[in-house]
């Protein structure tokens, strides 16, 4: 089974500034920011996995139209297809029975973004990149870097819930600003990846390559 898309869904909010370098950041627990991943078999059953625990951290420098991101998704957040025999199944495969899936995480490092153009309010700029994406510390037999098309969003707050975007303290100068990502990682070729330890997984086939999302495609807002 191959992945065919893996997404992320972000609404990354101001968190600091620091001499030339803005920081944005993803809450975890706000449960507005999504990672889908879907697999495919060539014969057999299509599933998809589904988190809401994402967090992330941006550092922008505004002025060069540059950046750098990581991203976090705990296993155990993971859902599969909303069914707990395949959430289980779905850690076994991750983790080859080795790690303890409490402490596994799938992590996404961005190591360099350049935008054309700067971001403008309701206006999406689009950026192509690479990443390096691990599960449980592992990355895909090649080493090689995963390719990224992606866009992102300025939000402003007259455009934006109320009740969701982060409000300043009473005296504040502005709103915290809020941008939203979606990125999209290219499915897995079969010469970058391997056959998942065991073959087959009980409930269905085992993903034949590894990692499950070796090039999937990711949104983030």
């Amino acid at each position: 089974m191959h992945p065919r898309t893996a997404a992320l869904l972000l609404l990354a909010v101001l968190a600091a500034r620091a001499s030339a370098e803005t920081k944005f950041a993803v809450d975890p627990e706000a449960g507005n920011n999504t990672f889908t991943a879907v697999f495919d078999a060539a014969v057999g059953e299509r599933i998809t996995a589904v988190s809401s625990a994402v967090a992330c951290t941006l550092s922008v420098d505004e002025a060069k139209l540059e950046g750098k991101a990581s991203c976090s998704v705990p296993l155990n957040s993971i859902r599969v297809d909303n069914d707990d025999v395949k959430s289980e199944h779905f850690r076994q495969w991750a983790t080859n029975k080795t790690v303890d899936p409490r402490k596994c995480i799938l992590d996404l490092e961005v190591p360099a973004v350049k935008l054309a153009e700067p971001v403008a309010p309701m206006k999406p700029v689009e950026f192509e990149t690479e990443d390096r994406f691990t599960i449980c510390g592992r990355r895909r037999d090649d080493k090689g870097p995963e390719k990224i098309r992606a866009t992102i969003l300025y939000l402003p707050p007259e455009k934006y819930d109320a009740a969701r975007t982060p409000r300043p303290a009473r005296g504040a100068r502005k709103h915290a600003r809020t941008v939203r990502i979606r990125a999209r990682i290219e499915g897995p070729t079969a010469s970058a990846t391997r056959s998942a330890p065991g073959g087959r997984r009980a409930g269905w086939r085992a993903c034949s390559s590894w990692p499950p999302w070796s090039r999937p495609r990711a949104r983030s807002t």
